[in-house]
């Protein structure tokens, strides 16, 4: 018996930096990464340990939501999936943009959306479902106190069933 508290583990897709062909590359990329979380989840379940699983995607940038002429550029905001037994799911948490339009109140230029809410809006909850306490989130999340917990960061409750 391993008697560890719990595990994180990291898993690294590439081949998202679609600058060109992005229809065709995402639609792979897509089925990939589906037939990856639907092979894991199944696998996590029979092993009866789905509940006690999280899994959430992260990536290093956004994109930018009008064409380059074949693809997309590098940009801002994102959209993150969040997945597991103990997670309320079917939910958009915080706040779909008002418009995706060029132009709108969160782009500043070529379809570059500036994130509403930070990235721990979805990080926090994970970290104090795994047992981090409060004391030790300074450390994590060094830019944690420039934002309003109660407006910018998803609650633990809100994110996961009792």
């Amino acid at each position: 018996e391993r008697k560890a508290e719990r595990d994180i583990f990291f898993v690294q897709s590439l081949g998202w930096d679609m600058h060109g062909e992005a229809v065709d590359e995402l639609t792979e990329k897509f089925k990939e990464l589906n037939d990856a979380l639907r092979d894991f989840v199944a696998e996590v379940k029979a092993q009866g340990l789905w509940d006690s699983t999280v899994v959430v995607t992260k990536s290093d940038f956004g994109r930018t939501l009008t064409s380059n002429g074949q693809g997309t550029d590098h940009a801002w905001a994102g959209n993150h999936v969040v997945l597991g037994g103990k997670v309320q799911g079917n939910k958009i948490f915080n706040e779909f943009p008002s418009s995706l339009l060029e132009g709108g109140d969160q782009d500043i230029g070529r379809g570059r959306l500036v994130p509403k809410y930070p990235w721990e809006s979805v990080m926090v909850p994970i970290a104090e479902w795994l047992g981090i306490q409060e004391t030790e989130m300074a450390g994590i999340f060094p830019n944690l106190d420039k934002f309003d917990r109660t407006s910018h960061i998803i609650s633990q409750s809100a994110l996961f069933k009792a």
